[in-house]
């Protein structure tokens, strides 16, 4: 992983729910955990995470943090949609050298690591990746506002929106959708609630939605079909074909194997890793 014993790196894997923070040379990684780190939706939240993890891994390691700044770093960070915040984030923060890129080469790293294969990766948001013959290509990321099918924000906000729609008649009224519009005091509370909802208040409705759908929740399992629909679409078009590995990465991508097609559910293989050992990498 690391060339010498005199070698260290810095990397960061930062996303939605957590971010975190590892220090790794050729002994070992020493790993620091601190909250939401999504560039695009809250940009300088995200930079105080990033430097509480510093923080944390200078105090752990007993390293200066000036020494560790000025170590090689990579950050792959949810939300990071081009040049532009890339190069703000890098002015933002106190790396003498960094690569910053968003977080889905280091999943896909994680995930596969040498190995040809795709993954579907839905966590409190979502993106798709392929790795197939030296070549790698990724679909989605693109955000709550105009992706994210399939992550854990998606499903919550399906779900409500399900809700209010069975309200209407134009979907069944099943236990689940009760269960909503008893916890939020009706449509308008379920309104309101939308209307200030981050993506991680969002995704925290996901769960229920997991559990009402196993539990055969009409509504709940038709979001679960809709979500599983959305995956298989994004990884033909990034190259699956049968035999060809499938990894669901991510807290909620597992939920939605049931709902796969079998040729599909026939190719699904655990990650290697997780991505920050890809960041690492």
């Amino acid at each position: 992983m690391v060339d010498s014993p005199d070698t260290k790196v810095l990397a960061i894997d930062g996303g939605g729910t957590r971010c975190r923070v590892a220090l790794a040379d050729a002994r070992g990684v020493t790993t620091v955990e601190t909250g939401s780190a999504n560039v695009s939706t809250d940009f300088d939240g995200s930079v105080q995470e990033i430097l509480k993890g510093i923080t944390a891994i200078s105090h752990k390691t007993e390293t200066p943090i000036q020494t560790l700044t000025a170590l090689p770093a990579f950050a792959g960070l949810a939300g990071v949609t081009g040049e532009g915040i890339a190069s703000r984030l890098e002015r933002a923060l106190p790396f003498a050298r960094v690569r910053i890129e968003d977080d889905r080469p280091a999943a896909l790293r994680g995930a596969l690591g040498a190995h040809d294969g795709v993954i579907a990766h839905c966590g409190t948001g979502s993106f798709f990746g392929a790795q197939i013959a030296g070549e790698t290509r990724f679909s989605g990321g693109w955000g709550p506002a105009l992706g994210d099918e399939a992550s854990a924000q998606w499903i919550g906000r399906a779900a409500l929106g399900a809700t209010l729609q069975a309200v209407d008649g134009r979907e069944e009224m099943s236990p689940l959708a009760i269960v909503f519009l008893e916890k939020f005091d009706g449509p308008p509370g379920i309104v309101e609630f939308a209307g200030a909802a981050t993506p991680h208040v969002f995704g925290a409705l996901a769960p229920e939605v997991t559990a009402a759908a196993e539990g055969g929740d009409a509504l709940a399992s038709g979001i679960m079909s809709k979500g599983a629909s959305e995956i298989a679409r994004s990884l033909r078009a990034l190259g699956w074909a049968p035999g060809l590995a499938i990894c669901l990465t991510g807290g909620i991508a597992p939920h939605f194997k049931p709902y796969l097609r079998e040729e599909m559910q026939a190719d699904i293989a655990p990650p290697e890793s997780d991505p920050l050992t890809g960041a690492v990498a």
